[in-house]
């Protein structure tokens, strides 16, 4: 399945060795290039690609506003591109508020002939198509190049997002998981900061698994349940740790369940499961939708178990969960879900 690839950028170095990268994949195909945010939104409007691979800096109009309007008028999915992620933290925040995907480093031409930041981009590519419905031969060796790379061991993982009646919710499945459940979980609760430190002694009190404030750099480690802690949107980053990001501002919700399941979506390297607790409103639907495109196993909780039957509600329109259970069969079914991965 072909994946339209367009590429904004002002630099025709860099917009070269983009198209050397994206057509090094026999299923991607270069369908326009604009130098400036003004002209990718006109070509955007005319021709709807897959993905756009949107420079952040660019004269006339820069990559934030573009994808804003991009968005607004023509949404497609947006790929940020940016020589230098570290000095550019609040526009790149502020590009994904406004509807961008991820950020990736811009690649480099090597003195050898190679380029550096490569593999990257195109597991980004590969990932974002897997989630747009697009995937590609390309993405299987992407995902096993992800696997073994780096030192740290990546443990089995659950995803799971909380809000109002979660805590009970939260209690039931982790006491009910054994000593020597081998998952590491990573747990979004609608709760004020002031607050977290004080659900997580609790939470430690009613499981077997140890529970701890989810901090910055944090990796999840097998049988740990780490809980989101601050005002901010608790993320996976690329290299499998913990972090945390005040964009998009503009949330109700503090921190994001949405945000958080879309970041794993993005950046973990192998299916594994999420859940989708009681709660008012939406938060987590559509990033409970996005790992299940990405071959996750997805719960959400049932109507009749369910304090408010908001967000899991949200998330059975969406046919975003492959089971929707009752409270007290959501554990037993990770235990079997894990149970069964490890024998394969």
């Amino acid at each position: 399945m072909t994946l339209k690839i367009a590429i904004v950028d002002d630099l025709e170095m860099t917009v070269e060795v983009l198209k050397r990268l994206v057509l090094s994949v026999s299923e991607y195909k270069i369908v326009w290039t604009a130098k400036n945010g003004v002209e990718a939104v006109k070509k955007c409007a005319a021709d709807v690609p897959d993905l756009i691979l949107m420079d952040l800096i660019m004269p006339v109009m820069d990559g934030v506003e573009a994808t804003r309007q991009i968005m607004k008028n023509s949404p497609c999915a947006i790929l940020v591109v940016t020589a230098t992620v570290e000095g550019n933290m609040s526009k790149i925040f502020e590009a994904m508020g406004c509807g961008a995907l991820d950020v990736v480093a811009t690649p480099v031409l090597g003195s050898e002939g190679n380029v550096e930041g490569a593999k990257e981009l195109l597991t980004k590519i590969a990932t974002i198509g897997k989630l747009i419905g697009k995937t590609s031969k390309e993405e299987q060796k992407i995902k096993k190049y992800k696997q073994t790379s780096g030192e740290a061991q990546i443990p089995p993982f659950i995803a799971i997002g909380s809000s109002t009646g979660g805590p009970k919710a939260l209690a039931d499945i982790l006491s009910q998981l054994p000593k020597n459940f081998n998952a590491s979980i990573a747990v979004v609760q609608h709760v004020d900061f002031k607050f977290a430190a004080g659900l997580v002694e609790w939470l430690d009190r009613q499981t077997h698994l140890k529970v701890l404030l989810a901090k910055e750099k944090m990796s999840p480690k097998s049988g740990v349940v780490f809980v989101a802690g601050t005002n901010d949107h608790l993320i996976i980053t690329p290299d499998f740790t913990f972090a945390y990001t005040s964009e998009p501002r503009n949330l109700s919700y503090r921190p994001s369940v949405d945000i958080f399941f879309k970041s794993v979506a993005l950046n973990w390297p192998e299916e594994a499961a999420a859940v989708l607790l009681t709660g008012m409103g939406t938060d987590g639907a559509e990033g409970l939708k996005n790992l299940r495109k990405a071959g996750w196993y997805t719960i959400s909780q049932d109507k009749d178990t369910s304090v408010v039957y908001g967000m899991p509600k949200a998330a059975a329109m969406l046919r975003a969960a492959v089971d929707i259970l009752p409270l007290e069969e959501i554990a037993p079914a990770l235990v079997k879900y894990y149970t069964k991965k490890t024998k394969h």
